[in-house]
């Protein structure tokens, strides 16, 4: 075939290519023969799951090959015999990419190419992680203590390794922070360390966000900005709740109508957005129970409740460098503040844009508030109250961590409810005296979900429905145990006569979650051509 003619399957002729003096023929050979049989109509190809899994396994293996190629470049520098400046200047020059996805590629193939990450190397090059999560692995790795023996880091690079094959990159990345824990080492050392980890993080995320403003001179202005993520979420949860599909001024009437119990995402009787927002400014004084209330302060120890400060001239708090940075970054920090100071008392779905903070007592009044606290409790009872770490993680329904410190600053502002474990809460089982989940109930159902329920679903838990898993119509119960919240689509799915479904709890990433499963059910013309088809028939007979 001529040099540059084009196979059957469609991609160019690479006739003798070679990578280290291997001919590649066999791999383009197999990818034009998938391409031919996809694109053969009489094959009637019927793609699975196993099809997928199995050409991601091959993706991750060539792209784990294409870093050892690049670690050995590194350490063959060869990017000096073409003039370049730099491993990652040849990368990107040699693969067509950018400069930042190079000298990722370069960090993480250098960082795989070193002592201590054999586990994770070996595991990248069969396939079973993948490179963001392999990345993941490598970088929690680097932070870990220097005090930790050879044995306690091997423990913690394979607990890390077995979890990148159950867990997507997102939730590795949350249960990366607890990896010390795997070291065996004590509960308020692996919180000292996290906590570590996520105000180093926050900091960092807060030094670089910005918000650019350009008039493009037709009415428009186009804003981009970087935001810390938690803030991000923030606003994204509250414009979730605001622009999900249900919200219009037909929604009282619709719902009256739905089955078994769900309950849209917000107050039914809301108007429009803009309305809400002019109700908001209409009323400073209302605020939500954490922002302003006389209680806030002393409950919550040393939280500061950060203020604008957007002065000139400050000289201390978070914006002690403000005459030294840029307007951009400015811009930045006045829309992350403004954010954590949004009220979403009058925003459609308080429950549903409120972000829920979840802390233990000892990080909500922090170190020195629970030391009084453990003396008090001694002195008059004669007990030494046992108290955990009060630096560590706080979760939040947004599927971010936070640091404790983070977490009693944000908690005496608006728009944050913080669930402390343990203490008082409102009745969440209703048994049959009610067909509606309660707005505490999808509060404590943000705490488990923070999306649909449904396998494979991202759409966001502000935009869930509340379904009776035993439906109300049959007896079920309006209990907390029995909802699972579910987006507009996959509720509509799971009352469609032509789906299947079943329910797991086994979700190791999300312990206490319920996850959907749908299958669609086989029509007769399918089960026509399934082989034993004429058996079952003449049984049924």
């Amino acid at each position: 075939m001529p040099s540059g003619a084009v196979s059957r399957g469609g991609s160019p002729s690479r006739g003798s290519a070679v990578v280290v003096g291997v001919s590649t023929g066999v791999v383009h050979a197999f990818v034009d023969q998938v391409h031919a049989r996809l694109a053969d109509p009489a094959a009637a190809v019927v793609v699975g799951a196993a099809d997928i899994g199995e050409v991601e396994r091959i993706a991750r293996r060539v792209e784990a090959l294409r870093l050892a190629l690049v670690a050995r470049a590194d350490r063959q520098q060869v990017h000096r015999r073409t003039g370049h400046s730099s491993t990652s200047a040849w990368v990107a020059s040699a693969t067509r990419s950018g400069g930042a996805d190079a000298a990722r590629n370069v960090q993480l193939a250098t960082a795989l190419d070193g002592e201590g990450l054999a586990v994770t190397r070996a595991a990248f090059d069969a396939g079973d992680v993948s490179g963001r999560s392999a990345g993941i692995i490598a970088s929690t790795m680097d932070k870990l203590p220097e005090t930790l023996t050879d044995v306690e880091r091997a423990k913690v690079e394979t607990s890390l390794v077995q979890k990148a094959q159950q867990l997507n990159p997102g939730r590795l990345s949350r249960a990366a922070k607890f990896a010390l824990a795997a070291a065996e080492r004590s509960a308020a050392e692996v919180a000292e360390h996290v906590e570590a980890q996520l105000v180093d993080q926050e900091c960092r995320a807060y030094r670089l966000a910005t918000v650019t403003m350009q008039d493009l001179g037709d009415g428009t202005t186009k804003l981009q900005a970087l935001l810390p993520t938690f803030t991000a979420r923030m606003l994204g949860k509250v414009l979730q709740s605001m622009t999900a599909p249900r919200r219009d001024h037909l929604r009282q009437a619709a719902e009256a109508a739905l089955a078994d119990g769900q309950t849209a995402a917000g107050d039914l009787g809301d108007g429009s957005v803009a309305a809400d927002l002019h109700a908001s400014t209409r009323h400073p004084a209302h605020r939500t129970a954490m922002s302003t209330s006389d209680t806030a302060g002393p409950a919550f120890g040393d939280a500061t409740g950060a203020a604008f400060g957007l002065g000139a001239g400050r000289g201390v708090g978070r914006n002690a460098d403000w005459a030294d940075i840029d307007w951009a970054h400015r811009r930045g920090r006045a829309l992350t503040e403004l954010i954590e100071h949004l009220d979403t008392e009058r925003l459609t779905g308080k429950v549903a844009a409120t972000v829920i903070v979840t802390m233990t007592l000892e990080q909500a009044i922090g170190a020195a508030q629970a030391a009084l606290v453990q003396a008090s409790v001694r002195e008059s009872t004669g007990t030494l109250l046992e108290m955990t770490p009060s630096a560590g993680a706080a979760s939040t329904d947004t599927g971010t961590l936070i640091s404790a410190s983070a977490a009693r600053r944000i908690a005496c502002q608006a728009g944050i409810l913080p669930a402390v474990l343990g203490g008082p809460g409102q009745v969440l089982d209703l048994g049959r005296h009610h067909r509606f989940f309660s707005d505490p109930q999808r509060t404590a159902l943000a705490l488990i979900y923070d999306t649909c329920a449904a396998d494979g679903c991202d759409r966001p838990f502000a935009w869930s429905e509340l379904h009776h898993q035993q439906p109300w119509s049959k007896g079920g119960l309006t209990d907390l145990d029995q909802a699972i919240p579910l987006c507009g689509y996959h509720h509509r799915l799971i009352h469609d006569p032509h789906h299947r479904h079943h329910t797991t709890t086994d979700n190791p990433g999300n312990p206490g979650a319920k996850t959907v499963h749908f299958h669609e059910r086989a029509t007769a013309s399918q089960h026509e051509r399934r082989p034993g088809d004429e058996r079952r028939t003449e049984l049924h007979r």
